[in-house]
């Protein structure tokens, strides 16, 4: 879940740098230099909204980098009516080092997350229910409740400890008992993007901030922090955010979706636009053009082209890309070329991205997991089949899988 904050509105104590030495990202992990990777560009970078988080290949200014080194503050807080009943050293663990190995191997190397904890409970000076924390819940300056009234606190608290300027992002780690669970309601929020008016008295900005409460189901838990963190680097929800029954549009082929349960991968759309793709992992099948034979190497395999994109209109696209069971992908129960509709005009939490189902109302493949839906989990094209957009006339067939495991794709373009 993702709150956007519009433009109105020094390290730890030693023994928490030595704990973020120790459950950080893996000790030998190095950023692959920003040059081998590339920021999206060119006909196939499509525009679209920049005023929040949103499939816009382009981030603007605000967000957290997302590739390099990413530093990131965690700190834990509890209440006088939900008093802590672990050290924050075990609930530190709950996320870490699993989340920044995440972030490492998804991003292929282009990604290091080093976490430093301040290792203390930070004490609410109210009970939980005193701030009116609940799904939705805004960060109003103006209110004596909600998220503005609790960060205010917890900014004083930290003042003199922590230099705010000196990380990315900054996570919050809840006592696990403050509040409802989250198999009851979901709670865990991120701030970003924008100046969310609030500085430390040194004038240092709180901001890229996210709230982790209860605990998630299934395993992989730790994940609400890698989803909530992505939206700290502009990724938006592809789950409908307006609380409707329906079926997921994404399922558990992105983490911005389904980040419950095992573990999934970043679509090839989300990696371009985090810069974990060199410009030549991309391929860009402009209008007009003639149709041509590409090779994808999947997602978890590093290395190769990984994603074509069909420009369909001038805020949307057609997606190739070549899923196979990985480590990040254990769930993949059918390989084959993965097609999604991206749309950068639509906004986050209203379909913005949506699968396109090779087998609809198959039941799917997938049945070993009660927190994975099954539906989608057979989405993927294999040999021998094409799929056609009719009302652009972009279209992709399957042509083969390869001895290597690559997947030999033929694109046609849009017609205009």
């Amino acid at each position: 879940m993702k709150h956007k904050i519009s433009a109105a509105l020094a390290a730890g104590a030693a023994s928490a740098a030595a704990a973020a030495l120790a459950l950080g990202a893996p000790p030998s992990a190095e950023a692959i230099p920003p040059a081998d990777a590339a920021p999206p560009s060119g006909p196939c970078a499509l525009r679209g909204i920049q005023d929040n988080v949103a499939e816009s290949a382009a981030t603007p200014a605000g967000y957290a980098p997302s590739h390099g080194t990413v530093r990131a503050l965690t700190l834990f807080i509890d209440f006088p009516d939900a008093p802590a009943t672990l050290t924050p050293s075990a609930r530190f663990a709950e996320f870490f080092p699993a989340a920044a190995d995440f972030f490492h191997a998804s991003s292929y190397h282009r990604l290091v997350y080093r976490a430093t904890p301040l290792l203390k409970w930070i004490r609410m000076s109210r009970p939980f229910a005193a701030y009116g924390i609940g799904r939705g819940a805004d960060f109003d300056p103006s209110s004596d409740t909600g998220y503005h009234a609790l960060s205010r606190e917890i900014v004083r608290a930290v003042e003199g400890s922590v230099d705010l300027r000196a990380y990315d992002v900054v996570n919050i780690l809840a006592t696990p008992n403050a509040g409802p669970p989250a198999d009851r309601t979901v709670l865990s929020v991120t701030f970003s993007g924008g100046d969310m008016g609030l500085r430390t008295a040194a004038g240092a900005p709180f901001r890229n901030a996210t709230f982790i409460w209860s605990r998630q189901a299934g395993k992989n838990a730790f994940r609400v922090l890698n989803h909530e963190n992505a939206h700290s680097f502009g990724l938006p929800d592809l789950y409908h955010t307006d609380g409707r029954s329906a079926a997921p549009l994404v399922g558990h082929w992105d983490p911005m979706d389904e980040d419950w349960g095992p573990s999934n991968d970043f679509l090839g759309w989300h990696k371009w636009k985090l810069g974990w793709l060199a410009a030549g992992q991309v391929h860009c099948a402009p209008p007009r053009g003639t149709p041509a034979e590409h090779t994808l190497t999947p997602i978890s395999t590093p290395g190769g082209t990984k994603i074509v994109v069909i420009p369909t209109g001038a805020h949307t696209a057609l997606v190739a890309e070549a899923r196979v069971r990985g480590p990040l992908d254990p769930t993949v129960c059918r390989p084959g070329i993965l097609l999604y509709r991206v749309a950068t005009d639509v906004p986050s939490g209203h379909g913005p991205l949506r699968i396109v189902d090779a087998t609809p109302h198959s039941g799917g493949c997938f049945t070993a997991d009660k927190y994975v839906d099954r539906e989608l989990t057979d989405a993927t094209f294999r040999p021998g089949a094409t799929y056609a957009d009719r009302r652009s006339g972009a279209a992709v067939t399957v042509l083969a899988e390869n001895r290597d495991g690559t997947y030999r794709i033929r694109v046609t373009p849009a017609r205009a």
